[in-house]
């Protein structure tokens, strides 16, 4: 163990975290090395292990490394290891150089061993961007060079974790400690997910465009909102990312999340004002009418209408259904979106799917008629 040092610029226990690996492809190569720097109240201490991949390491991996295949024969396989591992890493924040690599991969491992690994994510390439948004170049040669870092090995994974820490010390000894925390906070991914929501969870949400809808205790609906990131903006919601008070108490209160996929934009608006229509939810402001009520509005067409759009990630097309002043919902197909507007008797007034078309509808979107009028109820949903 090496002598106790302070636990610089952050109030939690961290580990600096390098790996080599056969190659680059997540799911495709393993690890062949891991090297771990924990650092915390009791001090700083090295761990680091060869890691048989079950698989051939590549020539040029092996000359970048020095790590051949009768190195790794004898060295246990990342299950065996894997226990020990998670508890080393476990509660602390982790660090290290393109923190997305490093961390993705020991993810892949630890879930093929049957183990969550969900620890909050601090990327130093990030970081001294972040630092330094003037230079150029921030991979770790660069950081050896600029901050005369020392190395003992390179493109081993304890050396490098250790040129890490070393990159820590150097920022707590040329910059306070309040201007790093600010930079520290803003580039740190954290996951201090709610209720039954972890990290499995949120890669199941699509990408694209889609409204999500956050249930509290007793499954009572909190919150409904859209976006054309899906699971970005409810990873951002949950991670504790430049989250407002409001958010930060809401996202306290949030125990499971659903979400529905639109395909585009206009879906996400239409199929949000429908959810909070009908759940109601306290955290989102209540639509009111206006003084000039627009629940006498005539609709436009003389029966349902299908709305066209693309959808920009798959290049698929839907079709959102709409009747006087109602929507329907989503469809992949015209059949399908007449099946669905054809299932309910009568339309009802929403005042939201109302705002939206009334300033949507000449803004050149692609409408198809889908049929004869049907009985309208211009109550306000």
């Amino acid at each position: 163990m090496l002598p106790i040092v302070p636990n610089l610029f952050s109030a939690e226990p961290l580990v600096f975290v390098d790996l080599e690996t056969t190659g680059g492809s997540l799911g495709v190569h393993r690890i062949t090395e891991i090297g771990v720097v924990e650092v915390g109240p009791s001090g700083v201490t090295q761990w680091s292990s060869l890691v048989n991949p079950q698989q051939p390491i590549p020539f040029f991996i092996q000359q970048l490394t020095g790590i051949n295949d009768s190195m790794v024969r004898e060295a246990p396989t990342f299950d065996a290891l894997a226990q020990d591992l998670l508890t080393r890493l476990h509660g602390r924040l982790f660090v290290a150089h393109n923190a997305r690599f490093d961390h993705g991969f020991l993810r892949s491992e630890f879930k093929r061993a049957g183990m969550k690994f969900q620890p909050d994510v601090l990327c130093t390439v990030q970081l001294s961007r972040a630092i330094y948004p003037a230079e150029r170049r921030h991979g770790l040669d660069a950081l050896i060079e600029r901050h005369a870092l020392v190395p003992f090995a390179r493109h081993r994974a304890l050396a490098d974790a250790d040129l890490l820490w070393q990159f820590w010390q150097h920022l707590h000894s040329t910059h306070s400690a309040d201007i790093l925390r600010g930079h520290i906070e803003q580039v740190t991914r954290r996951f201090r997910l709610a209720g039954d929501i972890d990290e499995d969870t949120i890669e199941r949400i699509p990408a694209g465009c889609g409204v999500y809808v956050f249930y509290g205790e007793n499954d009572v609906p909190l919150y409904v909102g859209r976006s054309v990131r899906l699971r970005q903006r409810v990873r951002a919601h949950l991670s504790g990312v430049k989250r407002s008070a409001k958010e930060l108490r809401l996202a306290e209160l949030v125990r499971r999340v659903e979400w529905t996929a639109t395909g585009g934009e206009i879906g996400a608006m239409l199929e949000e004002g429908r959810s909070i229509a009908r759940f109601g939810p306290a955290h989102n402001r209540s639509s009111k009418l206006r003084r000039d009520d627009p629940r006498g509005a005539p609709w436009m067409y003389p029966g349902a209408i299908a709305i066209e759009e693309v959808n920009a990630e798959t290049g698929q097309r839907v079709w959102h259904v709409v009747d006087g002043w109602q929507f329907f919902g989503t469809a992949t197909s015209l059949d399908e979106a007449a099946r669905l507007r054809s299932s309910s008797v009568s339309a009802n007034f929403e005042l939201a799917t109302y705002r939206i078309l009334s300033e949507r509808l000449s803004r050149g979107l692609k409408i198809v008629p889908l049929g004869a009028a049907v009985p309208f109820n211009r109550e306000v949903a």
